[in-house]
């Protein structure tokens, strides 16, 4: 199980770096497209009984988000897209929104709240996944691969200090009725090591997200930001975890092997690009 884990993050590395390095915008656009489809299957199929729209709103979605691409694209970089405005000022901070108050909220009392539905929490992932699509691309168009790549950095930071700082130091338990291995130590850590990720770049690293951030405001609104971002991304891992214990399972699919689903590779993922983006254009 270790080796097949870590066979498949190297391969799912060397895509991501592949995508980048490509001459042009459209490999990362449509992988971006195709996670968030798959994503968006996941989601639905953890939250829908019924069996037809959990196929055909992420199959919808995926090529709503490719003719978006294109017509995006054909404007791109000399002005936005006519339909931009409507992301930016409406389905990523309702997105934003939701994941700030919602979500964690329904994390705290560990159990989805009225009116959150099926139907609703269905209509959730469709919005969720919406806005990291376009967070994430536009992130990478106007702003570069590297300051995507430093945001992503600072996420896998936070996930991967969380699960060393838990496994040595953890005693207290931070949601037990969500995910009883989730401790205050591991988050604590996870926290302060993703801070001093954007607190460091955001001195050495010139095109990263907190050289862009510090371009913005102050080092103690970097450091705010960092804070507010790891949380956030805590936050998006305890929901995931919140969805699979009322669906009765581990993972959200099998696609990805030896790491489950899709969703579960970017669970924290989804709140914070959609929050660092507001961070960046607001």
């Amino acid at each position: 199980m270790l080796g097949q884990r870590i066979l498949t993050a190297i391969i799912l590395l060397a895509v991501l770096a592949g995508v980048l390095a490509a001459p042009g915008p459209w490999p990362l656009m449509i992988l971006l497209a195709v996670a968030a489809g798959c994503a968006l299957w996941e989601w639905i199929r953890l939250v829908l009984p019924s069996a037809w729209p959990r196929r055909l709103i992420p199959a919808l979605c995926v090529l709503l988000m490719l003719g978006l691409s294109a017509s995006w694209l054909q404007f791109h970089p000399d002005q936005a897209p006519p339909w931009a405005p409507l992301f930016e000022r409406a389905l990523v901070p309702l997105a934003a929104l939701f994941w700030v108050l919602p979500a964690t909220l329904m994390v705290l009392c560990a159990r989805p709240l009225p009116p959150f539905g099926p139907r609703v929490l269905a209509g959730c992932a469709v919005l969720a996944l919406f806005a990291v699509w376009y967070a994430l691309a536009r992130i990478y168009l106007d702003f570069g691969a590297q300051c995507l790549v430093s945001l992503l950095a600072l996420i896998w930071c936070a996930d991967i200090a969380a699960y060393f700082t838990g496994r040595a130091f953890g005693r207290h338990k931070l949601a037990p009725r969500v995910s009883p291995g989730k401790t205050w130590e591991g988050a604590g850590g996870g926290v302060a090591a993703a801070t001093a990720w954007l607190l460091v770049t955001a001195w050495w690293w010139p095109e990263s997200y907190g050289a862009r951030l510090l371009e913005l405001g102050s080092t103690a609104w970097v450091l705010a930001a960092g804070v507010l971002l790891a949380a956030w991304s805590i936050i998006g891992d305890l929901f995931e975890s919140l969805l699979k214990r009322r669906a009765g399972v581990k993972d959200s699919s099998r696609l990805l092997p030896g790491h489950g689903g899709v969703y579960d590779r970017i669970d924290a993922v989804l709140p914070v690009t959609a929050i660092a983006l507001l961070f960046l254009i607001n």
